[in-house]
């Protein structure tokens, strides 16, 4: 049996006519959102400056469960998004997944800690739920090793756990 997860998706954007266009778009794909979390400047790295000068990184999860198999389904239907989003791309979508032990986001870029799925998707485990808290790898992006989003990664991991529990119920 696939394992059952809470869909997470990262999105940096230029402004908040993006974001609610990108919130449309993957409530129309994922369905109702659940938790959202906007308006961090992104500031750790200048590596999506092709973007816009000046980003803000955002989260939202979902209602429900997900399998988690599905996450390069899911990762390449962000992409189509972000092809939608202009000529050159004016957002970054990265989705992933929260289950009681880890973060684990999807990437079309190859790298050693990361592992490949398929059809160009890998999954890296970004961070660690550890003694009550999220950690990070070395290899983890600053702004997630930073400690920046762990209230709201927190709060979808008790989402998480809720929902397990109603399903274990059944």
């Amino acid at each position: 049996m696939t394992p059952k997860v809470k869909l997470v998706i990262g999105v940096l954007y230029p402004d908040t006519n993006h974001l609610a266009w990108v919130h449309e778009k993957l409530e129309s794909r994922f369905g109702s959102m659940e938790r959202v979390l906007s308006g961090i400047p992104f500031d750790h790295t200048d590596y999506y400056k092709d973007i816009a000068p000046k980003l803000y990184r955002g989260f939202v999860s979902f209602k429900g469960l997900f399998d988690a198999g599905e996450l390069a389904d899911w990762k390449k239907a962000t992409c189509e998004i972000e092809k939608q989003s202009g000529l050159s791309r004016k957002v970054n979508i990265d989705p992933g997944y929260i289950d009681g032990a880890r973060l684990v986001l999807a990437s079309t870029k190859d790298h050693a800690h990361r592992i490949y799925l398929r059809d160009g998707i890998f999954a890296e485990v970004t961070l660690r739920y550890v003694k009550k808290s999220w950690r990070p790898y070395e290899h983890s992006f600053p702004d997630f090793a930073s400690g920046l989003y762990n209230s709201f990664l927190d709060t979808v991991r008790l989402d998480w756990l809720r929902d397990v529990r109603k399903l274990k119920k059944g």
